[in-house]
C-alpha cells in the first residue's frame, strides 16, 4: 500500500483505530521518521484521543488507558537487550487493552507473533510504502475497510 503524506498517515491511523480490539498488538517497523509515530497519532485520535502524542521514545512506554480500548504506545528503540522487556509491564496489559509497538525488532524476532506487523519504508517521493504481516487473529478486518 502507498500512503502518499503526512494527511494521509493519520487518515490511515484512523481507520486502523475502527479496526483495533482488545487484546490486539500492532507492531510498527520502519527506519526514523517513517511516519511510525504519524500512524500512531491518527489511531488514538480516531480512539478519541484529542491530546499531544508525544513519541514515546524516553518514556519508552505511554499508556493512553482512558481510551476503549485502552492502549499502550510503546517505543523500544532505546532498548538494547530482549530480557529488558520483562521491566516494562506489557504482559499487565492482557486482553483489556491493545499494545502499539514501534520498532519490535528490539524484542526479538517472534517475539508477538499474533501482532499484525506493519511495516513502512519511506519512498523517494516523500510518500510511505506499507507492508503487513497479518495473522489470523485479524482475518475479517484486513484489509481494512
Amino acid at each position: 500500500m502507498r500512503i502518499k503524506d503526512e494527511k494521509a498517515m493519520l487518515a490511515f491511523g484512523r481507520k486502523l483505530a475502527t479496526a483495533l480490539r482488545p487484546g490486539d498488538v500492532v507492531t510498527l517497523s520502519g527506519p526514523l521518521s517513517a511516519g511510525k509515530t504519524t500512524m500512531v497519532r491518527g489511531l488514538l485520535a480516531g480512539l478519541g484521543y484529542r491530546g499531544e502524542v508525544p513519541s514515546p521514545s524516553f518514556a519508552i512506554v505511554q499508556p493512553y488507558e482512558e481510551l476503549d480500548p485502552p492502549v499502550w504506545h510503546v517505543d523500544l528503540y532505546r532498548i538494547d537487550d530482549p530480557s529488558d522487556l520483562e521491566e516494562l509491564g506489557l504482559d499487565d496489559v492482557g486482553a483489556e487493552g491493545a499494545l502499539l509497538i514501534e520498532w519490535p525488532e528490539h524484542a526479538g524476532h517472534g517475539t508477538w507473533p499474533r501482532a499484525l506487523a506493519l511495516s513502512l519504508e519511506a519512498l523517494e517521493d516523500g510518500a510511505r510504502a506499507l507492508t503487513a504481516e497479518v495473522p489470523e487473529a485479524w482475518e475479517g478486518r484486513w484489509p481494512l475497510r
